[in-house]
């Protein structure tokens, strides 16, 4: 049994465990029966439909986070606390039914209500797999109950209870194993890179498939500079193409041919990926795994809103081992060129920085997770 969802951070880790999983399997010669539970209408629910992956979804209740504790006494926050108890009467039923040897869950709301059911109600083990440095709010409530804790970072391991510390492996964020076999030029042929200078760096700019109009703007800012100094592929999120469109047609001709903007990369973004020399991103989780597992430089622009400000801690604990840049606070297009200007212009910084970026990617992440589920289950 999987769990976890809301967000593709969560979603996604899930997917692929189980891609590899069936692989794995499959090679000895048998089968694995998925029961993927869920939200209804979430992005696991369609996520499992579209991989044939059998889904239930439970009740849960979302925790609106604040600084100050007594908002989170929100009439909100009440009425979705309210629904737990029923989610893990839900989820009590369907383990039963299911009867799984083991559950394993990657996240978000509602894999509360499953860890629990899972544990306390049905003896069943438990492996939670957190994706960020530092804990989520789920899998910091489960982390107690569960039978292995996987985790991205070895610096999170001093943030579990310590109780847990000995069950907990670093099994690395698992990445689809297309991404990792991109090739440029097939980049250049797929998007038409015609006019892309070969002797220049091209820096890769996304802000995720939706776009990030925060990164869109200050790279819009800078870029006739940045086209002086470098190739730019730009996916800005299918809304936000025509804005700068406008905005850039008054490019000279020679620095417009060295420009790509796009809405969507769909499946050549790991030729896009092999073809980048830095890239300028948010820092998810899932954005971090494969930057690290592929050796890539990045300037990080985090999402200020995300949940318990994650992005943010992730950025900066990359930019402390000197694996990427972490721009936080208030970002202004002089605050991104200063910070794209030194490695642009110098190949030995980015190539240390990719360097050790590696050493600290886990292509292999997958593979151990799978490893820990099937250990947890035997």
């Amino acid at each position: 049994m999987v769990t976890g969802g809301g967000t593709g951070g969560h979603t996604y880790p899930a997917l692929t465990a189980v891609r590899c999983l069936r692989e794995r399997l499959a090679a000895d010669g048998r089968a694995l029966e998925v029961l993927w539970v869920g939200t209804a209408g979430g992005l696991e629910s369609r996520v499992a439909s579209a991989e044939g992956i059998a889904f239930a979804s439970v009740a849960t209740g979302k925790i609106r986070r604040a600084r100050n504790p007594l908002k989170m006494l929100s009439p909100a926050n009440v009425r979705d606390m309210a629904r737990v108890p029923l989610g893990i009467a839900q989820a009590r039923s369907l383990i039963s039914r299911f009867r799984p040897d083991v559950v394993l869950a990657t996240g978000g709301y509602v894999a509360v209500p499953v860890g629990v059911a899972a544990t306390r109600l049905c003896g069943r083990p438990l492996v939670v797999h957190e994706q960020t440095v530092r804990l989520g709010l789920a899998n910091r409530t489960l982390a107690g109950r569960a039978t292995r804790i996987a985790v991205s970072s070895p610096s999170t391991v001093p943030l579990l209870p310590e109780a847990a510390r000995a069950r907990a492996v670093v099994t690395g964020n698992p990445v689809r194993p297309e991404v990792l076999s991109g090739r440029p030029e097939k980049a250049v042929e797929a998007l038409g890179l015609r006019g892309f200078d070969g002797r220049l760096p091209t820096v890769y700019v996304t802000g995720g498939a939706q776009g990030s109009q925060q990164i869109n703007g200050l790279v819009a800012d800078v870029l006739p500079w940045l086209l002086g100094h470098a190739n730019v592929i730009h996916q800005c999120g299918p809304d936000n193409t025509g804005a700068l469109r406008a905005r850039t047609a008054a490019l000279p001709p020679h620095l417009a041919g060295r420009y790509h903007l796009t809405g969507f990369v769909g499946p050549e973004l790991p030729d896009v990926l092999a073809l980048a020399d830095l890239v300028i991103a948010r820092s998810g989780a899932g954005t971090i795994a494969e930057l690290t597992a592929l050796g890539r430089p990045a300037v990080f622009i985090p999402l200020a809103t995300s949940a318990g400000d994650e992005q943010a801690h992730n950025a900066r604990w990359l930019e402390e081992q000197g694996a990427a840049l972490a721009l936080t606070g208030d970002i202004t297009a002089t605050t991104l060129q200063e910070a794209l200007n030194p490695l642009l212009t110098d190949p030995t910084r980015r190539t240390q920085m990719a360097g050790t970026a590696r050493t600290l990617g886990r292509p292999d992440a997958a593979d151990r997770l799978v490893d820990l589920v099937l250990s947890a289950a035997s």
